[in-house]
């Protein structure tokens, strides 16, 4: 298990290198001029003010010892500054990644236990009426487009019941909890302000049942699909005849087996989740990374662009990493692959 654990760190590894070097030169290949974002039209035709910041912000020199001096800055945790906030771009993204991490691990919860349950329901009701209208509800969940489901959802429980919230992680003029972790649930809990956890969580279900409402569908599907095979596998059949109850056999059998496509797609879905909020998060007005990537697009904020790509594909690798050890601790024959 050592040796695979390392093998998949020294990979990952690699993985991050070559994010770094692909971020950058990608930055290099954007359109506009990223002076004239800064500056305005009007500055912008001052030559000599250009050269200045130009000089200034290091675009002067070749691309190769432009690489070099942000790799270099990077190891001392210096990301650049965004020209959107005026922060450092690692401020930022310590401020702005709590909130979508916090959306997205809700969302992959919700979907996993729905999504799950759902699914090994439709395998041990297979060609039933059951399976069948899970079947089709769980296509629906896949195919709605998400930003028509965020409207949706607003418009029934935020507007018309006043059920939830519709904007924001707090209520307008509440104070945060004390910064822990940036979960404003967990933080407010650990400050022992239950009111201010449960504002707090009324504010994080809908944005959250809206964005795992496709991934329940998927996991549903998934489920029931790795969980009829392993249905199929001759040990299953064994522990049948035994007379074993088919329940006993479904959770005592089956699900670690079909665990190992399944959690391909949880370790997909959560960093999904966590990188494809944009849409969610400018509906229901939700500071993240989302909104936050989206701001450094339209602006062409180089720093905050290279930095967001980089934090997102770190997510992935680690979460990534994280599902390959998982798998060789539930399968055993991945070892050795």
């Amino acid at each position: 298990m050592l040796a695979f654990t390392a093998r998949r760190l020294g990979a990952s590894v690699f993985l991050v290198i070559g994010t770094v070097v692909v971020a950058f030169l990608l930055t290099a290949v954007l359109p506009g001029d990223p002076l004239t974002a800064r500056l305005g039209e009007r500055a912008a035709a001052d030559a000599e003010l250009v050269a200045s910041l130009r000089a200034e912000l290091g675009l002067d020199k070749p691309l190769w010892q432009q690489f070099l001096i942000y790799v270099g800055n990077m190891f001392q945790g210096d990301l650049g500054t965004s020209q959107q906030t005026g922060h450092a771009v690692l401020d930022d993204l310590a401020q702005f990644g709590p909130a979508s991490a916090e959306l997205a691990l809700t969302a992959t919860i919700i979907a996993v236990l729905v999504g799950g349950s759902l699914g090994i329901l439709s395998a041990m009701r297979s060609n039933t009426w059951v399976d069948n209208t899970l079947r089709a509800v769980s296509l629906g969940g896949v195919s709605v487009p998400l930003f028509w489901l965020a409207l949706i959802a607003t418009s029934i429980f935020a507007t018309s019941l006043r059920w939830l919230p519709s904007s924001g992680r707090l209520d307008a003029g509440q104070v945060p909890p004390p910064t822990i972790t940036g979960f404003y649930t967990f933080d407010a809990l650990a400050a022992g302000d239950l009111a201010l956890a449960a504002q707090a969580m009324t504010h994080l279900i809908l944005p959250a049942i809206v964005l795992a409402a496709p991934m329940v569908g998927l996991f549903t599907r998934f489920t029931r699909a790795s969980v009829l095979d392993v249905l199929s596998q001759e040990y299953v059949r064994a522990a049948e005849a035994k007379g074993l109850p088919r329940r006993q056999v479904i959770f005592g059998h089956v699900l670690r087996g079909a665990l190992v496509p399944v959690l391909t797609i949880l370790g997909t879905a959560f960093a999904s989740l966590l990188a494809g909020t944009v849409l969610v998060e400018q509906i229901f007005a939700w500071p993240g990374i989302g909104s936050y990537a989206y701001r450094s697009a339209t602006t062409l904020d180089l720093d905050s662009i290279v930095g967001v790509t980089i934090f997102v594909a770190l997510i992935y690798i680690i979460v990534n990493f994280v599902i390959d050890v998982l798998y060789g601790t539930v399968d055993p024959r991945i070892r050795r692959a």
